[in-house]
């Protein structure tokens, strides 16, 4: 394990140590938790971000090499709103 050392304003840093006392744990715990939480999300987040990619790689959807979205589209009946969606609402249907 790495030794770090910080510069902190005084005031945080006593601050930092009533917290600490009172969670019974060190500021040291406190900051190396905070930074492994800090690299697990940025994991996450890079993973995910991975899986989209590999997704819209490997996708198979075509919607022709001179298909061009505008505005009139977005506003047609096919591209109803996710909530009035069908299928995004449990399987029933409008009737």
């Amino acid at each position: 394990m790495k030794n770090l050392t910080l510069a902190i304003e005084d005031h945080v840093l006593d601050e930092a140590r009533q917290i600490a006392a009172r969670r019974r744990t060190t500021v040291n715990a406190i900051v190396r938790d905070f930074l492994t939480r800090i690299v697990a999300e940025e994991s996450r987040i890079e993973e995910a971000r991975r899986g989209l990619i590999d997704l819209m790689d490997n996708s198979t959807a075509q919607l022709g090499a001179d298909y061009a979205w505008n505005r009139e589209d977005a506003y047609e009946e096919r591209l109803r709103p996710r909530h009035e969606h069908p299928d995004l609402r449990g399987g029933r249907s409008r009737g």
